[in-house]
């Protein structure tokens, strides 16, 4: 048998914030809205006396000679230890034999990327054209990279934070400003970041409601990614029964995990999929002043899709240790 290794520094030369990589999320996005994906339900393993948990995805794209199988953790008690929250491992498998091809072992690093490619596909279609100021809720890595990939879509001036840990909170102004070279201010008030901001991201693993509709406006984007889990919310169920535009990254695993679980009866049949908004066959944002929400729980196809061109460009840059047995 043999396998690639590849180390969390290979992943990172591999594969970043970019392009081809928005590309390669979008597309797999399609084939999942275009009933060409084997994908089973999400994994979750409740580690509560440790108040962490593990999840297990995974994919098939119809057509493709390998696929992923995802391993993640998220330990919120890990920052108070001096260790990121999240971490985990892919790997990749021949889909003719089923034999191993890959293990990357990123440390939560491709999640992380894919999930902010997710983040940067639903603006590309959900937020307004002009944006000067984004607003974000929480201080962790998705609060980091929903803000690193919306810059691929569009251009913005001003990032304001809100943050329930102040030390997170300063840290993350104070890298986040020298990293982006643009103006990132700390707010006390959620009420005024969403009211200042044209694109909101959430990012907490809140397990009660805390985003107001009362704080909607018209013109304004949110893309919701900490609830993943029946137990989380972030939003109210009022605000995703305002929204002008809902979207998804998948109605049947939105129906039971993240905010749109909150919907009526057959309310989820309004909500578009990301795979839908890509291939054109449903329309994101058409006025300017539409409020709209996207829902991401994140979905097996963006790991084999993300992790298929991260294989493919280390073996091109002759990156990866090979293991033979």
């Amino acid at each position: 048998m043999n396998v690639t290794i590849l180390s969390e520094s290979v992943i990172r030369r591999a594969v970043g914030a970019e392009p081809a990589a928005l590309e390669a999320i979008a597309e797999a996005f399609v084939a999942l809205s275009a009933g060409r994906v084997s994908m089973p339900p999400v994994i979750r393993v409740d580690i509560h006396a440790f108040g962490g948990e593990v999840d297990v995805k995974t994919a098939y794209i119809e057509g493709l000679d390998s696929f992923a199988i995802k391993i993640a953790s998220g330990f919120p008690g890990n920052t108070a230890r001096g260790l990121p929250s999240g971490s985990g491992l892919m790997v990749l498998m021949g889909a003719e034999t089923g034999f191993l091809q890959a293990a990357l072992l990123d440390n939560g690093y491709l999640t992380d990327l894919r999930t902010g490619l997710a983040g940067a596909l639903a603006a590309r279609h959900l937020a307004p054209l002009q944006v000067d100021t984004v607003g974000v809720f929480g201080s962790g890595q998705q609060a980091r990279w929903q803000v690193r990939c919306l810059r691929l879509v569009r251009d913005f001036r001003r990032v304001l934070v809100h943050a329930q840990t102040p030390a997170n909170r300063d840290r993350y102004v104070a890298e986040m400003q020298a990293e982006l070279g643009l103006e990132v201010q700390a707010v006390d008030e959620p009420a005024e970041l969403v009211a200042q901001s044209q694109v909101v991201i959430t990012t907490t693993p809140s397990r009660s409601p805390w985003l107001r509709a009362q704080w909607l406006h018209p013109g304004l984007h949110i893309t919701a990614v900490g609830a993943d889990g029946e137990h989380k919310q972030e939003l109210e169920a009022g605000i995703v029964a305002a929204a002008d535009v809902l979207a998804c990254d998948s109605r049947r695993q939105c129906e039971r995990l993240g905010e749109m679980r909150h919907l009526p009866p057959g309310g989820i049949e309004r909500v578009a999929e990301l795979g839908e908004l890509a291939a054109g066959l449903r329309p994101g944002r058409q006025h300017e002043d539409e409020v709209s929400v996207c829902d991401l729980t994140g979905v097996g196809v963006q790991d084999t899709a993300i992790a298929r061109l991260c294989l493919a460009r280390a073996t091109a840059l002759g990156l990866g240790t090979p293991f033979v047995d």
